[in-house]
């Protein structure tokens, strides 16, 4: 709940340029995620509910973060829209299997895992960049940035072959079964 309460603030503050204070209260906002897990697993305290809204807070702040990145002039309008474009083709997808199937597995694959880590690493290093006024850091996340375009493209693209191809599986099984009772 806390990064929740973190993320309105972030935003303002990347909205406003403030990047070395939301870079802060990003890393606090990252211990809080880090420290509520570690509990839980050591006292057994993990909940249905928590599974469902620790990757909802995550994806709120890292969302945040990237409008507050745009919103400060930090990061082009594109690259958010290729961010949020990649999230709503999955959300899509993962709406049409839920709905057309009976898949039920939904989980990241590692091209999702490796997505959203260099979208991660890619804030901070936007944040390092301008709140340190360092070239070299903006070089690097200038690079940065361009992997996140370029594993935004791969893993929905992945997701989406992964989707078809389950599709396929069960249209052909549903097919099989047909024709064994017939």
């Amino acid at each position: 709940m806390l990064r929740v309460l973190m993320t309105p603030y972030i935003l303002v503050e990347l909205a406003r340029g403030h990047y070395m204070i939301a870079g802060w209260t990003f890393g606090a906002a990252a211990f809080t995620d880090t420290l509520d897990g570690t509990i839980a697993r050591r006292f057994g305290q993990e909940s249905r509910v928590g599974q469902y809204l620790d990757p909802i807070a995550d994806k709120l702040l890292l969302s945040s973060i990237y409008v507050g990145l745009m919103l400060g002039g930090a990061i082009p309008g594109w690259v958010v829209a290729i961010v949020f474009g990649r999230d709503l083709w999955i959300l899509a997808l993962s709406a049409i299997a839920l709905r057309f199937t009976k898949f039920r597995e939904l989980r990241p694959s590692v091209w999702g895992k490796a997505s959203t880590f260099a979208q991660i690493m890619t804030a901070v290093g936007v944040m390092a960049a301008h709140a340190y006024q360092n070239p070299v850091f903006g070089q690097i996340s200038d690079l940065l940035i361009w992997a996140v375009v370029a594993l935004a493209g791969v893993s929905a693209a992945d997701y989406t072959s992964r989707g078809v191809g389950f599709w396929i599986r069960s249209r052909r099984a549903c097919t099989a079964n047909r024709a064994g009772v017939v």
